[in-house]
């Protein structure tokens, strides 16, 4: 496999279909050697930029490079870039080693070395033995395998997927999870994933690219665009969350409901803002607490199994609490806002 791990670069690029905007001012500088996800809605943009990197589709402005060497206008076959497509695209007249083996026989390499290489990626993605059957043959996940070692037999330096866990069932999906993610902690390559899965991204990724409205709305570790969201976009879309009109009072200090809570605030953000809140940092209690605290009511309770979701109402919003014990329908409770837990969004 190969050892170069150079940082891939996007730089101000833009994409139109005629009036339609796909993507607007795209910045990103990609570490090498990472699996990196590309997440947002369906219409955000992300598999846009995925065939752009690619090069399957061309930039209306803007640069791609990877290291020193720009990408821009090299054409698709040139790029050293493999790609798994959301269908698998597999050539079902070839077996298995030979769809593999595939992009090796087109640039000229022997029966004996495209043998070789074939038998080699079938055993990195648990395929051995399976070479000689049809791909109609296999299960869905073994499909997914064969596009994966097809796309590595060239050696490439980037590694695209697009989507390409959701044709799978729930169970196997998961499964397939786990062995991409240790397939590319063997083979070291950078690896690029679209997907619109939350816990995907979440349970994949080093580093997520959040994406929305044909931009990138923020970029870190999975935790981070989790506890740390940047906008309400992000805030909104990953994962549940409650949403709370407030009013910055002063360094560290918001009004929320009537309630004074210290919460740190984003340097430069003042008046009206939103308070984010996910639904398993509230803290629910049946007794007032000593600290500023929400008085509200449990208007529904539902068990999801490893946990409990109690809905509470506060004045005119109802919110969402993770984790606390059941209690009745119409019970008199208080919610407090842990000072870590709060992420204060501008606007």
């Amino acid at each position: 496999m190969s050892e170069v791990r150079a940082d891939l670069c996007i730089r101000g690029v833009s994409k139109s279909y005629g009036a339609t905007l796909a993507l607007q001012d795209v910045d990103l500088e990609l570490p090498g050697g990472k699996l990196i996800c590309f997440l947002g809605p369906s219409g955000c943009g992300k598999t846009t930029l995925l065939r752009i990197i690619a090069g399957v589709e061309s930039v209306s402005a803007g640069s791609v490079w990877l290291g020193d060497v720009e990408l821009t206008d090299v054409p698709t076959h040139k790029r050293n870039v493999g790609m798994v497509f959301q269908s698998f695209a597999l050539f079902p007249h070839l077996s298995v080693a030979e769809n593999v083996a595939y992009g090796l026989r087109i640039r000229g390499a022997s029966r004996q070395e495209r043998r070789r290489r074939a038998d080699e990626l079938l055993a990195l993605v648990q395929l051995e033995g399976l070479g000689s059957r049809g791909v109609a043959q296999l299960s869905g996940g073994q499909r997914q395998r064969v596009a994966m070692a097809r796309a590595l037999a060239l050696d490439p330096q980037l590694f695209l997927l697009d989507e390409p866990l959701s044709a799978l069932d729930a169970k196997l999906r998961e499964a397939m999870q786990v062995e991409l993610r240790r397939l590319q902690r063997r083979v070291g390559i950078t690896t690029i994933i679209v997907t619109h899965d939350q816990e995907e991204a979440m349970t994949m990724a080093d580093l997520v690219v959040v994406m929305g409205h044909n931009r990138v709305q923020q970029v870190g570790a999975p935790m981070e665009v989790y506890r740390r969201p940047v906008n309400r976009f992000v805030a909104d879309f990953l994962g549940s969350n409650n949403f709370l009109p407030a009013e910055v009072l002063g360094e560290g200090a918001v009004s929320v409901l009537g309630q004074r809570l210290m919460l740190p605030v984003p340097a430069g953000t003042a008046g009206q803002v939103t308070l984010s809140v996910r639904p398993e940092d509230l803290r629910l209690a049946t007794e007032k607490p000593a600290g500023a605290a929400f008085e509200g009511r449990v208007t529904f309770v539902r068990d999801l199994g490893r946990t409990v979701e109690t809905f509470v109402r506060v004045g005119e919003h109802e919110l969402s609490v993770l984790g606390a014990p059941a209690l009745a329908e119409g019970t008199p409770v208080w919610l407090e806002v842990p000072p870590e837990a709060g992420v204060v969004l501008a606007g």
